[in-house]
């Protein structure tokens, strides 16, 4: 019997593909053993049980970013971090290691080769983090969401999504949403999201100039997230929702989408064939702006800078983008030939050539 360690956590950016991938390996061997190796702290502590897998934790473990009290004390932790997780392989007899980024990937990434035990990366951001740049040096079996991606070894498996996404029958599912939304099927919709939490910038922009949208035409399905509500104005065709529990219909009734670019929403708006405008969030390392550079690249998608995404640029530019219909329907086509709905298949097959590729290697020292 196959025991796999799933490692990553931290954001629902690397727990979310990470369940997608453990659904995938469970579906083809329903008697493998399919663990989680996590943090106490991260979401993956909250979704990984209720998904019905096993999590095993290891402390939080932040690599340090500038010289303090953390950094002197870092060398330690690391090799307190990766022993314990090699004791975990060795209880658990783990088969193959599966990272995802995130704290728990590099202790598992060097725990794993120390073990001689294979290794499977995904990486999610077009702009790798430090975990999985350190793992690809590892393993030659590294799948990556966009084409972009610069990692050694990488492969575009695309984006393990979840099954709500990766089986959506389109047409039943948008004759599904305008009824659940309240929306007229005979008007385009305009998705705008910021995500669960939202998006202040966005919110405030397409609120002030709500009218000017719904004059073009079309309808605006607003979700605004927790964080920066927007007062419901009533306006007919104006659909406002803080929190929508289905996603995947939101994204099957839109005709075009104005979102942050974080790399689930850019692979499933791939996936689904939406174009979209992309405000990439200005804070970070600048992933999400080299998230959508695989869709403006296939003429799916374009990008406003976050300073440049206002009142202004909603009234004056978005409108004629909205009146051009073959040039959205060429924008859609575009993001479609590029989208993928099987990235949790392909990962979980190259988890198999991983496992396959087991040899009897001695053990390294640490």
């Amino acid at each position: 019997m196959t025991t796999y360690l799933l490692a990553g956590g931290g954001t629902a950016g690397h727990v979310n593909p990470l369940l997608a991938t453990a659904d995938a390996l469970r579906d083809r061997d329903p008697d493998a053993t399919v663990l989680v190796l996590g943090t106490a702290e991260g979401i993956e502590a909250r979704l990984v049980p209720a998904r019905g897998y096993q999590l095993v934790t290891i402390p939080r473990l932040p690599f340090p970013r500038r010289p303090n009290v953390d950094a002197l004390r870092f060398p330690g932790r690391w090799r307190a971090s990766v022993a314990r997780t090699r004791e975990l392989l060795r209880e658990h007899r783990v088969d193959v290691v599966v990272g995802f980024g995130g704290y728990a990937s590099a202790p598992a990434y060097r725990a794993a080769r120390a073990e001689g035990i294979p290794i499977a990366i995904h990486e999610q951001n077009a702009k790798p983090g430090f975990a999985n740049r350190m793992g690809a040096a590892l393993t030659p079996f590294v799948g990556v969401t966009f084409a972009s991606t610069r990692l050694p070894h990488a492969r575009v498996v695309g984006m393990p999504l979840r099954r709500e996404i990766a089986g959506l029958d389109l047409a039943a599912a948008r004759t599904e949403a305008q009824a659940l939304f309240g929306l007229d099927d005979r008007r385009p919709v305009l998705l705008v999201t910021g995500g669960s939490i939202g998006a202040k910038r966005l919110n405030d922009a397409v609120a002030a100039e709500v009218a000017a949208l719904l004059g073009s035409g079309w309808q605006v399905l607003h979700l605004t997230g927790s964080r920066s509500p927007v007062v419901d104005p009533h306006l007919d065709g104006y659909r406002i929702l803080e929190y929508c529990d289905r996603m995947e219909l939101a994204l099957a009734v839109a005709d075009l989408a104005v979102s942050r670019a974080g790399a689930s929403t850019v692979a499933e708006l791939q996936a689904l064939g939406v174009p979209a405008v992309f405000v990439p969030y200005a804070v970070g390392n600048g992933e999400q702006a080299v998230n959508a550079r695989d869709a403006v690249e296939a003429g799916g998608a374009i990008v406003v800078a976050d300073a440049a995404f206002d009142q202004d640029w909603v009234r004056t530019e978005l409108p004629p983008l909205l009146a051009d219909r073959a040039g959205l329907a060429h924008m859609a086509a575009s993001m479609a030939s590029i989208g993928r709905r099987d990235g949790a298949e392909r990962m979980a097959d190259l988890v198999a050539e991983a496992l396959a590729s087991r040899a009897a290697e001695p053990v390294r020292a640490e």
